[in-house]
This record gives C-alpha cells, sequence and structure tokens, in this order.
C-alpha cells in the first residue's frame, strides 16, 4: 500500500463542455453589445445637448442689444428748402406784385403754418 495523499481524478461537472462555452460566450457578446449601445446613446445624447446648447448661445447673441453707440450726429436742415419766415415773405411779395389775391395770401399763409 502507499502511503501519502491519494490522488484523485480531476471533478468536472456533468453536461455538455460546448454547450457551455456558447452559453458563456454569446452572454459576454450580449453584454459586450449592450454596453456599447448604451455608450453610443450617451454620445448621441451629450451631442444633442452640446447642439443645443450651441443654438441657445447663437440665439443670446443675436437677441443681444448691440454695443452702445454714440447718436448719430444732428443734420442740418437742407439748404435747399427754404424756411418758413422766407416762404411767408415770398408769399407777401406775391401779394405786393398783385399776383395773389389777399384771400390766396390767407390761405397759403394757414397752410404752410398749418392751421
Amino acid at each position: 500500500m502507499r502511503r501519502g495523499p491519494a490522488i484523485r481524478p480531476a471533478v468536472r461537472p456533468a453536461g455538455r463542455p460546448l454547450l457551455r462555452g456558447a452559453l458563456v460566450g454569446g452572454t459576454a457578446y450580449a453584454a459586450g453589445r449592450s454596453a456599447a449601445r448604451k455608450q453610443q446613446n450617451e454620445y448621441e445624447q451629450n451631442q444633442q445637448l452640446m447642439d443645443q446648447q450651441q443654438q441657445i448661445a447663437d440665439l443670446q447673441a443675436q437677441q443681444a442689444p448691440p454695443a452702445q453707440q454714440a447718436p448719430p450726429a444732428q443734420q442740418p436742415a437742407p439748404t435747399g428748402a427754404p424756411s418758413l419766415a422766407d416762404q411767408l415773405a415770398q408769399l407777401g411779395q406775391l401779394v405786393q406784385q398783385g399776383l395773389m389775391t389777399p384771400e390766396e395770401f390767407a390761405a397759403a399763409k394757414a397752410k404752410l403754418l398749418g392751421t
């Protein structure tokens, strides 16, 4: 008889090893595929969020009031149009020359004065 530890053969679980390997491999594939889909969805959501933030920034830039500019210088009155006093004097001269009646003068004066 031998002395020392008895050597036992390796105990394998009963069943079909190829089927078990395929099951483990399929599960790993499905888990990896699911993780890839999740990562892709997160990327797309981040991209949409960044696009929306850019659109908001663009709209805010469009709606922002422009920088304060100096008010435009007051333009002098056009020199081509005669002043009110000049127009009244011209009407008076027409009456003196007899080219206009006093009634026509009164109507033209009222028209110029806006009354």
